[in-house]
């Protein structure tokens, strides 16, 4: 099997100056994850490297970078999952650790359980010696500032809503495994404890062997009540490419509960999709050494991976 990893870093509205960031990251990320699987690495192991890239780069809502809640607090998801066997890794409203998907996994391989939250997963972190951080280094300029306007009497939280970036990667290996990973950082000024569909099995994302992996991103209560990871899964399994299947079950989120969003998809085949119903989306993907990626619909730029790699060192 020749591996594949896509990755996201978010569907929304992608403001013009944050336009080549989101798009550097992305492909940054895809490079990274890329390269653990041309090493023979897992699945597992390459989306969790191409989630962590990602999370550690300001221009996403995920690690540094996380948008605050209504207190102007950090609180992050993350999902982990291994097609192989369904094993399954979450957390959900962490606080003052870089790689929440880092916990994720360690969820997954140390526990028997599948979500740890907020107190109980900061325990968690402690005792497997995950380093504590000032919850301010997750913090940036930009997300200050939003959560300040937000908090404003005549302010519009749903139209700074539009500018996130989730982030998240799904990926074949060379034995045929699958697996997916999301993370974020939520919804600008949520309500304290507030979990979305990131952290939530079936929803933020999923991954078996039998048909493939998704990662999502966009609106999580709307996300939810569709089960839309878990959904597109159902759809490949009826016969369907992940493209369309991608489209179907979006179609069916946006008419059924008016919720917009995007996906990554690939399936056992190594087929793989980036779909969404927002106005952008940024993605990358590399297979068979190309590299591919855009944020625009109907955008797609296609480097060669040694190309792409070059001019990374050179700053993209």
């Amino acid at each position: 099997m020749k591996p594949v990893i896509v990755v996201h870093g978010g569907a929304g509205r992608i403001f013009k100056e944050r336009e080549e960031g989101s798009r550097a990251g992305v492909v940054r990320a895809a490079l990274r994850g890329y390269s653990v699987l041309k090493q023979g690495g897992s699945a597992v192991d390459a989306v969790e490297e191409a989630v962590r890239s990602m999370e550690d780069d300001p221009h996403f809502n995920a690690g540094c970078g996380s948008v605050l809640n209504e207190k102007g607090e950090v609180e992050m998801d993350a999902i982990i999952m291994d097609g192989k066997n369904l094993d399954s890794g979450a957390v959900s409203a962490v606080k003052c650790i870089a790689n929440p998907i880092k916990l994720a996994r360690l969820v997954m391989e140390k526990t028997k359980h599948m979500l740890l939250t907020d107190h109980g997963a900061h325990l968690f972190a402690q005792a497997m010696g995950i380093p504590e951080i000032p919850g301010e280094k997750l913090i940036t300029e930009r997300s200050r500032e939003r959560w300040k306007k937000n908090l404003e009497p005549d302010s519009n939280p749903e139209e700074f809503q539009k500018d996130l970036g989730t982030v998240g990667a799904v990926a074949i290996d060379s034995e045929g495994n699958v697996a997916c990973a999301t993370s974020t950082g939520g919804l600008s000024n949520k309500l304290i404890g507030r979990v979305g569909d990131t952290a939530c099995i079936g929803s933020g994302g999923y991954a078996d062997n039998h048909s493939g992996a998704t990662s999502t991103t966009g609106h999580g209560e709307s996300i939810m009540k569709v089960v839309l990871a878990r959904l597109i899964l159902y759809h490949m399994e009826q016969g369907m490419s992940p493209e369309v299947a991608a489209d179907t079950a979006l179609d069916y989120m946006k008419t059924r509960v008016g919720g917009l969003g995007g996906v990554i998809v690939v399936n056992k085949a190594g087929e793989w999709a980036a779909r969404f119903s927002t106005k952008q989306m940024s993605w990358a993907t590399v297979k068979d050494d190309n590299l591919h990626y855009g944020i625009y619909a109907g955008e797609k730029h296609v480097k060669s991976v040694d190309e792409a790699l070059a001019s990374e060192r050179e700053g993209f």
